[in-house]
């Protein structure tokens, strides 16, 4: 069964200071991203390129896409897989390299630490990772590898990671 989503954003650019685009330095990078019935995201560009430091840039919200949509796609595969996570969080880094007036993201190292109720979950814990990426639909849509270091903790066990 084949299924279209459609995703519709808003973004407005707020950065003329007065000149518009009249030099390169002469604009901020300022902008606003909507969607219907959300609070708006203040962005800008990275601070290489004359961002605003204090707002999510979008090399920024391309690493939080992947990390997300890997979080969500792997608590829905642990929970086929019969296990229970009482804790998630990602520390994820991307890697973008520059190419004169270009570039491109070279890789994506996610690095998801996942609490589990028992230690006896956490073989299929580990196993749901992969099966996650397959089912994540921003991984699959980009051109460049997305790696995966999971440590998978026990509730109630020392901080140390499960063998």
């Amino acid at each position: 069964m084949r299924t279209e989503h459609e995703y519709e954003i808003e973004v407005e650019w707020r950065g003329n200071r007065g000149t518009g685009t009249s030099g390169y330095r002469e604009y901020g990078r300022e902008l606003v991203i909507r969607a219907a019935g959300k609070e708006e995201l203040e962005g800008s560009a990275d601070p290489t390129f004359h961002g605003n430091r204090d707002r999510w840039n979008p090399e920024e919200l391309l690493v939080t896409a992947l990390a997300q949509c890997h979080m969500l796609s792997y608590l829905h595969m642990a929970v086929r897989a019969g296990v229970v996570v009482t804790a998630y969080r990602d520390r994820a880094a991307g890697t973008m390299r520059q190419e004169g007036m270009g570039g491109q993201f070279t890789e994506v190292t996610l690095r998801p630490e996942v609490t589990v109720a028992d230690a006896s979950m956490v073989d299929a814990a580990r196993e749901a990772h992969t099966d996650a990426y397959k089912n994540c639909f921003i991984a699959r849509s980009v051109n460049f590898p997305v790696r995966h270091e999971p440590v998978i903790l026990v509730a109630g066990a020392p901080t140390r990671p499960a063998v």
